[in-house]
C-alpha cells in the first residue's frame, strides 16, 4: 500500500515541482531563522541517592529545540521532568540533534559524537528533512534500519524509540501544495517506518498523527493554533513541553520495562 500511494504522489507531484521549489525560496526568505537550543544536556532529580536514567536524544531541528531558548524549556527537558516526577526517578538527559540533518547525516555526523555517552534509554525524532529531500521510501527505510543496527550495538540493552513524524500539513508557513505533497511524503515514511521498527526487538514507534485539533485543548485562554509554532514551521515552547510529556506517557504505557497505570494522552 504504501509503494502505491508513494507513486500516485510521485505523479502528482513531478508537474507542481517548479511551483514548490518558487514556493520554497518565498517561504525560506519569509520564515525567520532560528538558532538551536542552549544546553544540550541537563537533569531532573527526586533526590540524590535515586538511580539515575540515562536518556539520549538524537534527531533533526525539533530535537535540537530550534525556536526554544534553551533544551529545558523543549522536549528533552519536558520529556525528563515527566518521567522523573512518574517514576520517581533522577533523569539525565543529551542532545544529539542538529538543524536540517536527515537520517544518513545523523549516522555518519551524530552518532561518532555519541562514543562514550551513558543511555539506558534513546528518544529519536526525524523525517521532515528527509521528506523535504524526497528521500524514496524504501531508502528511508534502509537508512532508519541501519540507524537502528549501529545503536544496537553501541546500547545493546537500550529501548530505542521514534518519536511521532513532523506534522508537516499543520505548518502555518507553508503552502497548501507543499502541505499536500510533502505531508503526505512524510505520513508515506511513517508507515515505512512503522514496518522496520517491527523487525526489531525493544525498539519502538509512537506513531500517532499530531494534529492541532487535539492540541488546542491544552492552550492557555486567550491563545489560539499559531501559538503552537515559532516561526510557522517548528514548535514553539508550549508544544515542546507538549509534546516531551506526551513521549514521557507513550514510552511508560507501552515499553514493559517503564509501565505504570495507563495515562491518557491529550492526542487521543
Amino acid at each position: 500500500m504504501g509503494y502505491i500511494r508513494f507513486f500516485f504522489l510521485l505523479l502528482v507531484a513531478v508537474p507542481l515541482l517548479p511551483l514548490m521549489i518558487y514556493q520554497g525560496k518565498r517561504i525560506r526568505q519569509s520564515v525567520p531563522k532560528l538558532p538551536e537550543a542552549k544546553e544540550p544536556q541537563g537533569s531532573a532529580k527526586v533526590n540524590d541517592k535515586n538511580e539515575t536514567l540515562q536518556v539520549i536524544f538524537l534527531g533533526e531541528s525539533t530535537v535540537a529545540g530550534v525556536g526554544a531558548e534553551t533544551h529545558k524549556e523543549g522536549v528533552a527537558g519536558s520529556f525528563a521532568r515527566e518521567m522523573s516526577a512518574s517514576l520517581s526517578r533522577n533523569v539525565e538527559w543529551k542532545v544529539f540533534a542538529r538543524s536540517g540533518y536527515d537520517a544518513q547525516r545523523v549516522i555518519k555526523k551524530l552518532l561518532p559524537k555519541m562514543e562514550g555517552s551513558e543511555a539506558h534509554l534513546i528518544l529519536i525524532g526525524l523525517g521532515g528533512n528527509d521528506a523535504f529531500q524526497f528521500n524514496p521510501p524504501w531508502r528511508w527505510q534502509k537508512t532508519i534500519g541501519q540507524l537502528i543496527q549501529r545503536l544496537k550495538v553501541a546500547y545493546p540493552k537500550a529501548p530505542i524509540v521514534f518519536m511521532n513524524m513532523p506534522p508537516i500539513k499543520e505548518f502555518p508557513a507553508f503552502t497548501r501544495v507543499i502541505k499536500f505533497v510533502i505531508g503526505n511524503l512524510v505520513e508515506i515514511h511513517g508507515q515505512f517506518l512503522r514496518k522496520e521498527v517491527k523487525k526489531h526487538e525493544n525498539v519502538f514507534y509512537n506513531g500517532e498523527v499530531l494534529q492541532l485539533k487535539d492540541w488546542i485543548s491544552i492552550l492557555p485562554k486567550g491563545m489560539n493554533k499559531s501559538d503552537f509554532f515559532s516561526d510557522g514551521v517548528h514548535p514553539s515552547t508550549i508544544t515542546y513541553q507538549t509534546w516531551g510529556r506526551e513521549m514521557a506517557k507513550f514510552i511508560i504505557n507501552e515499553i514493559p520495562s517503564y509501565q505504570q497505570p495507563k495515562s491518557k494522552s491529550v492526542f487521543k
